[in-house]
């Protein structure tokens, strides 16, 4: 079994986990950032924001982030690929 050290080896999940931790129940915004609201410019630069309903592609991008919308525009989780 590989040792694992906290923040020196990570995976897709670890990273996913992350990006959950810091959107999951905040609020899309196009331009503002805040404690409760972020914007496009504090995402990856591949990421796509997937709102109720919407029609999206099935090509799988490990590095690119999903970002999931409810229909209130909060976050309710993020996958990659």
């Amino acid at each position: 079994m590989p040792l694992v050290v906290p923040g020196i080896m990570t995976n897709a999940d670890d990273k996913t986990q992350q990006w959950a931790n810091k959107l999951v129940g905040k609020t899309f915004s196009e331009t503002e950032s805040s404690e409760t609201m972020f914007c496009k410019r504090d995402l990856p630069e591949v990421h796509r924001i997937i709102k109720p309903g919407s029609m999206v592609t099935k090509d799988f991008r490990p590095e690119r982030l999903n970002v999931h919308l409810k229909e209130d525009g909060t976050v309710s989780h993020v996958v990659h690929g």
